[in-house]
């Protein structure tokens, strides 16, 4: 009963105390079904059994001047990728129609590099005028530290939403990287939501973080009011700084995904890259907590097939949430 108490003082508008949030993170296995029962309950009372799908498209690859360490596109990794620069307007579009016929509803066109240039957020312009008359998808960019005009113009092309993630706490920050600074990310959400972007901000778990910075990642979260949270679990590669990095177990995934769903309750969670590869066979109960799921391809590594995915909403008993449009082109 103690973590369905939790998740109607939330539902009422309580917000987690630290001791709290870490009482989730070091719940006895023995608790995690209750646990995501709570989780379950705030999902269910905010999105009912929805589940937002969102893809990516890999506009740009590698080529990147950052020192990220759990990046194999950063200019410090060794990983043999593919690289390649900025693709074409119809390279999007084709993205866009794939997306659309598997029923997507949120389409991410993210670039590496330290921030777009203009002839990219030109690109990324034309190209999303296109795919709301031509499919009706919401269209997140993510490509880097943005400018105010960059962001103003995205906006008026018709971008929905920005991403940019805070990735890891303030405290633990240039352990990852130190080429740009936690504030240079933190300034750039503040940029997109005074252009009426919609913030898109997340993590990544499990680079040799502490249980309180998982903490003051999910509040931090809370108090920039990212309306989507992307929490992403790392897959270590190869010829990157933290190549070999095995510190997860599905059970600990699980329960990171409960905090944040108790942490903002109001908000898109989506569980991200990684999930594979850390959650395996308990995939399933992620949704428990999150909403939403990437379908398909990450930036350098590989998703789940999709019909898996497809077939594990069917068999929880969930429903795809599309756009409006989607549903008038597609007679849902």
């Amino acid at each position: 009963m103690k973590w369905q108490t939790l998740a109607q003082e939330v539902i009422n508008g309580k917000e987690l105390s630290n001791e709290e949030a870490m009482e989730i993170l070091n719940a006895d296995d023995d608790e995690l079904l209750p646990l995501l029962h709570g989780a379950f309950t705030i999902r269910k009372h905010y999105f009912g059994k929805k589940v937002k799908l969102n893809m990516i498209m890999n506009a740009k690859s590698g080529y990147c001047p950052e020192d990220c360490g759990y990046c194999a596109q950063s200019s410090k990794s060794t990983a043999p990728i593919e690289k390649y620069p900025f693709i074409t307007k119809e390279q999007i579009l084709e993205g866009a129609r794939i997306a659309f016929e598997n029923k997507i509803g949120t389409y991410c066109i993210v670039a590496s590099g330290r921030g777009p240039t203009r002839k990219d957020v030109n690109v990324v312009s034309e190209a999303v005028k296109e795919i709301k008359e031509k499919y009706g998808l919401k269209v997140c960019a993510c490509l880097g530290i943005l400018k105010e005009e960059q962001a103003e113009q995205l906006k008026e092309a018709g971008v929905d939403r920005y991403n940019h993630n805070i990735n890891t706490s303030e405290r633990h920050h240039e352990f990852i990287t130190t080429t740009h600074t936690y504030q240079d990310r933190i300034n750039t959400i503040d940029i997109v939501k005074k252009h009426g972007l919609s913030p898109c901000s997340g993590a990544i778990i499990g680079m040799k973080e502490t249980k309180q910075d998982v903490v003051d990642i999910a509040r931090a979260l809370r108090a920039l009011d990212a309306d989507s949270i992307p929490v992403n679990f790392l897959h270590a590669i190869e010829g990157t700084k933290l190549e070999g990095t095995n510190e997860l177990n599905p059970r600990y995934c699980l329960k990171v995904l409960a905090l944040f769903r108790y942490m903002n309750p109001t908000k898109e969670i989506r569980i991200s890259g990684g999930r594979e590869v850390n959650l395996r066979s308990l995939q399933p109960l992620g949704l428990y907590a999150a909403n939403s799921i990437f379908v398909g391809d990450y930036l350098t590594t590989e998703g789940q097939e999709k019909n898996q995915d497809y077939k594990m909403l069917e068999d929880l008993g969930f429903e795809i949430e599309l756009t409006e449009k989607q549903q008038e082109l597609l007679n849902v």
